[in-house]
């Protein structure tokens, strides 16, 4: 069978690739601006730190939700519907009058990003020419991407107001509506509707149980780096922004072109340990350092972390045997939840300690700890990913020939 080249694929996918970009780049946004945000609001880096915390539970609560919505009202609509809360709360959120109401926006913006990536990812498997292999470079490309895109943006508005990057996500997500709506056609609905338990019901299988709960200590580890870092760098928002910047290029680069490579050459889940062994290493030296160690660890996490988010995507989407989007949802209702707690913890526990050292250790001992999971646990993913990614495969290619 011939392959189908990466980038030609349906006007639809692009679409739907291009408003994911701008989704990303909501979550690295706020990073250049955290501080001025906490200065802005006269609010600590605890309160400001919630910005996260509200964004990604409701997110994280919000993934039982997506697979029933879209199975109902079709994968087209759920974009769109949740394309809007985004461009509601996004633009609302740069009106705050103070830390709560802005808290509160991005809760807001979190169950609308929850509708709209979640729903992305199995339009972009369901459309991108090329089978599921294809779809899932695309997906992280557009993940790599966003998180570059967004620090550089946040920074470049940010420096005259911390509001106007909120304005800024609000414009862009209002032209990826108009693209999902021009050039997305409906896709087939489901032959049977998702229930709100099918992807807690998906966790009952042992190896999305693994990933999910090994993602969930590696996503501490990765947000306590996006969310905790910029107040210790404690650098204008241009700086920070290029830092940033610079972090999530390397994300791209190595989620897209080198995790595919090492995962041929040595095996998916060598090379998640190997990578989560490595994040544990670069976050230690990153809080034990000084400013410029800091600044230097805090760019080649990106490395690691875009390794990591590759595999981990593929084990979410071919570990199990649920039907993708259920897969998909259970696993990201695990795993967002440490997103949402990294933020709230890790400048609390300075406060407790009076060390900002300790943060970063915690962050370590996570990155270990999703390490050991896969260790211990390895013969069931390895079992169940092949056995499920050959299902797949078969799939995929009755889908090409189809087409």
């Amino acid at each position: 069978m011939p392959s189908t080249p990466l980038l030609r694929q349906p006007k639809a996918v692009w679409a739907t690739a291009g408003a994911s970009v701008v989704a990303f780049m909501g979550i690295g946004l706020v990073d250049p601006i955290l501080p001025s945000i906490a200065g802005g609001l006269h609010a600590t880096p605890g309160q400001v730190s919630l910005l996260f915390t509200s964004y990604f539970l409701i997110t994280a609560v919000a993934m039982l939700l997506t697979g029933f919505v879209s199975s109902r009202i079709g994968g087209r609509a759920t974009l769109l519907l949740g394309l809007a809360f985004v461009v509601v709360f996004a633009g609302l959120a740069g009106t705050s009058g103070s830390v709560g109401e802005l808290v509160g926006f991005r809760a807001g913006w979190g169950l609308g990003n929850a509708l709209f990536v979640s729903t992305a990812l199995a339009v972009i498997v369901g459309a991108a020419a090329g089978g599921s292999a294809a779809a899932i470079l695309l997906y992280e490309s557009a993940l790599g991407l966003g998180m570059a895109c967004g620090p550089l943006l946040g920074a470049l508005l940010g420096d005259a107001s911390w509001r106007y990057p909120f304005f800024g996500t609000a414009f862009l997500m209002a032209v990826g509506f108009l693209c999902i709506a021009v050039f997305l056609k409906e896709q087939p609905k489901p032959a049977r509707k998702t229930s709100l338990l099918d992807p807690i019901r998906a966790l009952g299988h042992g190896g999305l149980a693994s990933a999910a709960v090994s993602a969930f200590f590696y996503n501490y580890t990765f947000f306590t780096v996006l969310a905790f870092t910029p107040f210790v760098l404690d650098m204008s928002p241009y700086r920070s922004g290029a830092v940033f910047f610079a972090w999530g290029v390397l994300l791209a680069v190595f989620s897209v072109i080198v995790a595919p490579r090492m995962q041929e050459r040595f095996g998916s889940l060598k090379v998640l340990g190997g990578s989560l062994v490595l994040l544990a290493v670069d976050v230690l030296v990153l809080g034990y350092g000084d400013h410029a160690t800091a600044v230097v660890c805090t760019i080649l996490s990106g490395a690691v972390i875009g390794v990591n988010n590759t595999v981990y995507t593929e084990l979410a989407l071919g570990v199990s045997d649920a039907p993708r989007p259920v897969a998909s949802a259970g696993y990201n209702f695990v795993r967002w939840f440490a997103a949402a707690a990294a933020p709230f913890f890790a400048p609390r526990i300075e406060e407790w300690t009076g060390s900002v050292r300790l943060p970063f250790v915690v962050a370590a001992v996570t990155a270990v700890a999703g390490a050991l999971v896969v260790a211990v646990r390895r013969n069931e993913l390895a079992h169940d990913a092949e056995e499920q990614m050959t299902k797949h495969a078969v799939e995929d290619s009755v889908t090409v020939f189809a087409n």
